[in-house]
């Protein structure tokens, strides 16, 4: 179905759960057509390096991200800091978190780009985190999985 048509069909504030079944991602029976798999690439990084892994990930065609401000702590467990001469402990450090969502024979690909391009070899670097994606829906036209992207 064409974007045009669905916006005919699904009219606003209506309920649109009997079109689309978003309760639970179907499997494909034995011997059946197998979707393609995906992976969600969630990484936490520094916050000086968000431009440089951004034009890494753009540059190896990635079209779209999600980039939420975090706080948290690993190994380093915070730190001390100085402000206007009184000392105060912080606790959470302000990260960046970076998630991608990719086809899976990408994965390693984008794995191994972020992990070049946010890395400055100190303490505090980050982590990335890879998910299996079981499906995606892109709301506006229905579409599913990898076509979804």
């Amino acid at each position: 179905m064409k974007a045009k048509e669905l916006d005919k069909k699904f009219d606003k504030g209506k309920d649109i759960s009997k079109y689309f079944d978003l309760t639970k991602a179907k499997r494909p029976k034995k011997g059946g057509i197998r979707r393609k798999h995906m992976k969600m690439i969630s990484a936490i990084i520094k916050h000086f390096k968000l431009d440089d892994v951004r034009a890494a990930l753009v540059k190896a065609g990635i079209m779209g991200m999600t980039i939420t401000e975090v706080k948290g702590f690993g190994r380093q467990k915070g730190h001390v800091e100085v402000y206007r001469g009184a000392q105060y402990e912080v606790r959470f450090v302000p990260k960046v978190k970076l998630e991608v969502a990719v086809p899976d024979e990408l994965a390693g690909e984008i794995v191994k780009i972020i992990a070049e391009s946010a890395r400055t070899g100190e303490i505090g670097d980050g982590k990335i985190f890879v998910f299996d994606i079981l499906d995606t829906v892109r709301i506006r036209t229905g579409e599913r999985g990898e076509e979804a992207l």
